[in-house]
């Protein structure tokens, strides 16, 4: 799995639970709390859809500033 493929599935993940994002928009430069909207429910959503997803748990708290750099994790924890 590439840098790409994470980028599109979060994209997917983000839809889910942001039914208005438009995924298009979305980059790893994207901001998660102040473009995205992302607050605390919705961070812990992401979270248990991205564990979902990728199949690997977050060991502790973790806090992500852009999507970068969740993609940068899942890609630390799907090797």
């Amino acid at each position: 799995m590439n840098r790409q493929d994470v980028l599109d599935s979060l994209k997917e993940v983000l839809a889910l639970i942001r039914p208005s994002l438009d995924p298009t928009t979305v980059n790893e430069d994207t901001q998660l709390t102040s473009e995205l909207g992302l607050d605390s429910l919705t961070t812990l959503l992401l979270s248990l859809a991205i564990e979902n997803k990728f199949n690997f748990k977050f060991e502790g708290m973790v806090k992500f500033n852009t999507v970068g750099e969740v993609i940068d994790h899942v890609m630390e924890h799907t090797k």
